[in-house]
């Protein structure tokens, strides 16, 4: 199961899997080098005691707090390798997009959001709060979220308004569909 998500995180960035890309992305690519310890530490076997230290110096290094007990959906798509802060009752999607700076949060000792599927999350944005995004919305760059964002809704601004519900989610490419 869990290379099932490694591999769909790797089609998120490749649109292919060749392990020739996998190396490249491995070594070169911040995002996919975290989503891939990420993954390995989040089993439940045995191979998550050996992932996690890898996975808490990854995490520390390029300033990527995700928690291994959040759920991620397949294809999780870091944009630029960071730094993100997600609270670790965040649900997160099949297909989302998290770009650099954003944070997801939740006050204390409350839930965090839940994000649908096929979401892009600009940079510089905060969701905060036990709110719903819906699947195939767009969250624009520096939006502070902290009201639902309906399905297919392209959303933007401080506070995050609906500005139009057409053609939203056209920023997630390369969806990894073998769900």
């Amino acid at each position: 199961m869990t290379l099932k998500y490694i591999k769909s995180d790797l089609y998120r960035y490749t649109g292919s899997l060749t392990f020739k890309l996998f190396l490249k992305n491995y070594f070169f690519n911040r995002g996919f080098n975290f989503s891939f310890w990420l993954r390995l530490a989040s089993t439940t076997s045995l191979l998550s005691k050996f992932a996690y230290p890898i996975y808490y110096y990854k995490k520390k290094k390029y300033g990527i707090d995700i928690h291994p007990s959040t759920q991620i959906g397949y294809g999780l798509y870091i944009g630029h390798g960071g730094p993100l802060v997600v609270n670790p009752s965040v649900v997160i999607g099949h297909n989302v997009n998290l770009s650099q700076f954003t944070t997801i949060g939740a006050n204390q000792g409350r839930k965090a959001a839940e994000i649908g599927d096929n979401v892009y999350i600009g940079p510089n944005v905060c969701i905060i709060g036990n709110v719903k995004i819906g699947s195939n919305a767009t969250i624009g760059a520096g939006s502070v979220v902290t009201k639902d964002i309906p399905e297919c809704a392209t959303a933007a601004g401080n506070y995050a308004k609906v500005l139009h519900l057409n053609s939203a989610g056209s920023l997630v490419n390369r969806r990894w569909m073998d769900l």
